[in-house]
This record gives C-alpha cells, structure tokens and sequence, in this order.
C-alpha cells in the first residue's frame, strides 16, 4: 500500500484523499460510503475552510456529565498559534490526528494542522494508530492518550516514534511504568494540561530528556492563578479573556509554573482527613510495579459508617490472589498514612470509559460495586 499523497491543499482520512475545495462543498462532493465518524469529521473541517466563527464543542464527561461549551473561532486560533510558536510547527512538519476530532483534544490537531499548512493525516481512533498508516507515511507531529502511547511502544514502534518531530500525550495522567517507557524515547514528550473550556492545552511538563520535569510550565500569554481552595484559575485569549476557574489543585512555584496535585473533586474525607485520591494512586502503581502487577487502577471514597469515607482502590482484570492482596496492601500500609491507606481492594474485568476514551470514574466505580 503506497502513502496517499499530502498536498498542500488536501488531507488524508482514514486512507483517502480529500481535497479542501472538495471538502468546503462537503456533502455535495463527498463519497457516499463515508460512515458516521469520517461524516462528521468532514462536517467539522468544511466548517473551519467555510470561516465558520463559532463551535459547538462537548466536554469529555470524565468528571462529570458531557457539556457543550461554544467556543468562537478567535479562540480555537490562539491555541493553534500558540502550539505551532512553541514548537516551530508549519508545512514541513506533517501532523497525524488519531484522537477522537469530536472532542477538543482532537479537533485542535485539525485546527493547528490548518491554520499551520501541515500536511494532515487522520485516522479513527484506535489502540495502535500507526498501524493504520502505510509504511512511506511520514509524521513528525501527533498527539496520543497514555492508552494509545503504551499500546505502541509495546508494539515495538519507538523507532518510528523516535522519527518524529514532538509527541504530545494527555487525556489522562501517564503512570509510572509508562512514563519509564516513555523516557527511553528520543523524541520529545510532552505531557499537556488543558481543558474544553481552554481550547486545549495552556500548559507543557517534559516526560523526557534533560529537560524533564515534575513540574507544568504555562505557554507565553497564558495568565494563572489560584482561588481559595488551591485551585487553578486561568485568563488567556484562549479563554475569551474570561477568568476560568478549574477544580484542579495546584502549587504554583512561580507565575509560570506549577505542580498538579490532584482534582478538588476527588479528595476523599476519611476519619475528617482529606485524602488526595492521586496521591495514593501514584503509591499504588509504584506498589503494583513491584509486585509485577501491570494494570490500571484507581482510588475513590466509599461510604464508611465510621470514618464518613473509606480510601478504596479499584483495579482493572481478574482478582488477585489472596497472598497478593495481602502483599499490596501491606506495602500500602507501609507507606501511606494512617487515613490515606486503601482498606479495600475492588477487582473489574474492565473500566468504563468516556466517548472521548478518558476514565470514566464514576461509572467504574458504580459497575465495580455492583460485581463486588
């Protein structure tokens, strides 16, 4: 299979070419054998080649039920600009979209490639996306999900990610194991934070390289600050110049920089202790690397007559055994608080996720209990 070609004015989907003049008459001159998702990704790029102003975008639901949130046009470009500035991204960097273009993580490689000239591949969601590519096919732009970035470097595919020019990975927080993997990579990887409401990502932390760090460096022209519960609060251009307010809790360590603690939504009170459900998460996956234990998992509060909330952790797969469980929980005990330590262990074949592939916490947590 030869790689369809990329011209500067047409883009590639799902293996077929569509030129910008063909799409901007979109559905007149389209094929009639598009199905839904290639349909509406058609629909989204005939709007942004049309000038369209104003956007209806969904929020991925992951903490809460799907929003529409309306962005215009101004803002959409801003964050575009400001990615492609940051990273010197323009026609000689060609760009493979393969998150989900209904939501803003994807749809924003489709404005950045656009606005930027670079060449466009798109390709449907899936674990290994490269795998949808022809061998000749060049990329040196993508943006991938932790889940999508582990199933290629377990692939085997870190050559061809190592031929790329930047790799952005967000949706979720990469774990331990995976931000090892990810560290012996060459190419740049930057972990995001953003959000619907900021056209994508205002902020960058390094996995990789000399120049990794634990920290989110906001882009230039991005303002923060924090409200009185520790919580993020941005204004931007990307922001309508409106003051957004997360539930995200931070520490900022200069007007630029800050470090994620954790969802404001997600602490859990136990014993009339605040538990940052993160936080044990991370010593959760340590303690399950150690035990050879590759598995997602989580921490949520459950009710608890006594303690008001108990610290629960949640694994995705088959039970473990017995002197397993014991073993996790006794490294547990051992390195978290009195309060902060998980008093129980919910086993699912399977997590819920969203439309947009992100956890799905609550609805996890719901089936867990109902196979518990």
């Amino acid at each position: 299979m030869s790689a369809p070609s990329l011209l500067p004015d047409s883009l590639v989907l799902n293996g077929r070419t569509f030129h910008y003049a063909d799409i901007q008459q979109y559905p007149a001159n389209s094929p009639t054998e598009l199905n839904g998702y290639e349909a509406r990704v058609l629909d989204f790029c005939r709007q942004w080649l049309n000038g369209t102003l104003e956007f209806e975008l969904q929020t991925s639901g992951s903490t809460g039920q799907p929003q529409t949130v309306r962005m215009t046009r101004r803002q959409l470009a801003a964050s575009a600009a400001r990615t492609g500035d940051y990273f010197d991204l323009g026609p000689d960097t060609p760009l493979l979209a393969c998150l989900n273009c209904e939501f803003v993580g994807g749809l924003m490689m489709l404005v950045r490639g656009f606005e930027r000239n670079m060449p466009i591949t798109i390709v449907e969601p899936q674990a290994d996306p490269l795998a949808l590519l022809p061998a000749a096919a060049t990329i040196a732009f993508a943006s991938f999900v932790p889940l999508q970035l582990r199933a290629l470097l377990d692939a085997g595919r870190a050559e061809q990610l190592n031929q790329m020019k930047v790799i952005l990975v967000g949706g979720a927080p990469t774990d331990a194991s995976l931000t090892r993997q990810i560290e012996q990579l060459t190419v740049p990887v930057y972990l995001t934070y953003g959000m619907t409401e900021t056209a994508s990502h205002i902020a960058l932390r390094r996995l990789n390289g000399p120049e990794a760090s634990p920290h989110y460096r906001v882009l230039p022209g991005i303002h923060i600050e924090q409200d009185e519960r520790g919580c993020l609060a941005i204004r931007a251009d990307v922001t309508n110049d409106q003051l957004i307010i997360t539930n995200d809790q931070v520490r900022l360590l200069d007007q630029h920089t800050f470090e994620w603690l954790g969802r404001a939504d997600f602490v859990i009170n136990s014993g009339g202790v605040k538990v940052q459900a993160e936080k044990v998460e991370l010593v959760l996956e340590v303690a399950l690397a150690e035990l050879n234990v590759t598995r997602r998992a989580f921490v949520a509060g459950l009710p608890n007559e006594r303690l008001g909330e108990q610290v629960t952790a949640v694994l995705e797969g088959a039970s473990l055994p017995s002197a397993q469980q014991e073993q996790l929980l006794h490294l547990l005990a051992q390195r978290l608080g009195k309060y902060e330590r998980p008093r129980q262990l919910l086993f699912l074949s399977q997590f819920q996720t969203t439309a947009s592939g992100k956890l799905d916490r609550r609805s996890t947590l719901r089936e867990a209990l109902k196979q518990g």
